[in-house]
C-alpha cells in the first residue's frame, strides 16, 4: 500500500472491538503493509467505551489518529459512532457502524440525547462524511457483528490493499477450531452481500 490509510475502531466492552483490531492488523501485515496501532479499554468490562487506532501505511510515526484525520472510522455501538465520526473521522471519509444502541449511562440519566439511525445519518451528511449503514441478520453471537461489518469494509474495498483471504488468514491465527469456523461463515457472508 502507497500512502497512509487511518482507521478507528469505536465500541462498548464486550463487542469484539479487540478482536476486529487484531485481525485488520494482522490482515494489513499480511497484505504486506505496515501498521502502527493501539487500543484504549477504560472501563470495558463494565460497559465503557472501548477504542482502537490503526494506522495502516510507511508515513506513520505515532500509533494514534489525529483528530479529524481517520480515513474509515468503525461503530459498532450507534451512540459511540457518532462520538468516533465527530471526533476522528475527516472529511470524505467512511464511517461503517451498526444500528445498535447499548445506551451510555449520559442517556439513561438524560443527560445526551439518544441517537437513532436516522440522526446519524443527518449527522453524515452535514459534515460530508460517507455513511454505510450496516445490517446485521440474526446472530446467534451478537459478538459476530464485527465479522458482518469487517466483511462488508473488505468485501466492498474499503481498506487499500486488505483482502478476503488477508482477513482469513488473520483469523485462523487469532481463532481455535469451532469458533474459527463460525466467524468465517459470518465473514464470507457479508463479504458476498456487499
Amino acid at each position: 500500500m502507497t500512502g497512509q490509510f487511518d482507521m478507528v475502531l469505536i465500541g462498548v466492552g464486550g463487542q469484539g472491538i479487540g478482536l476486529l483490531s487484531e485481525t485488520l492488523a494482522r490482515a494489513a501485515v499480511k497484505a504486506g503493509t505496515r501498521v502502527l496501532g493501539v487500543d484504549t479499554h477504560g472501563l470495558a468490562q463494565r460497559g465503557g467505551t472501548v477504542l482502537s487506532h490503526l494506522r495502516l501505511g510507511n508515513m506513520a510515526r505515532s500509533p494514534l489518529v489525529r483528530a479529524n484525520s481517520a480515513g474509515c472510522v468503525i461503530g459498532l455501538e450507534i451512540h459511540e459512532a457518532l462520538r468516533g465520526a465527530r471526533d476522528y473521522l475527516r472529511r470524505g471519509g467512511l464511517l461503517a457502524w451498526v444500528s445498535t444502541s447499548l445506551q451510555p449511562l449520559a442517556v439513561r440519566l438524560g443527560k445526551e440525547a439518544a441517537v437513532d439511525g436516522e440522526t446519524l445519518a443527518n449527522f453524515c451528511a452535514v459534515r460530508s462524511f460517507r455513511s454505510l449503514r450496516v445490517a446485521v441478520p440474526e446472530l446467534e453471537d451478537s459478538r459476530m457483528e464485527n465479522m458482518v461489518i469487517l466483511g462488508r469494509l473488505v468485501g466492498a474495498g474499503e481498506v487499500p490493499g486488505v483482502s478476503l483471504q488477508h482477513v482469513e488468514s488473520a483469523l485462523g491465527d487469532l481463532l481455535p477450531g469451532k469458533l474459527l469456523e463460525e466467524n468465517l461463515g459470518v465473514l464470507r457472508a457479508a463479504a458476498a452481500s456487499g
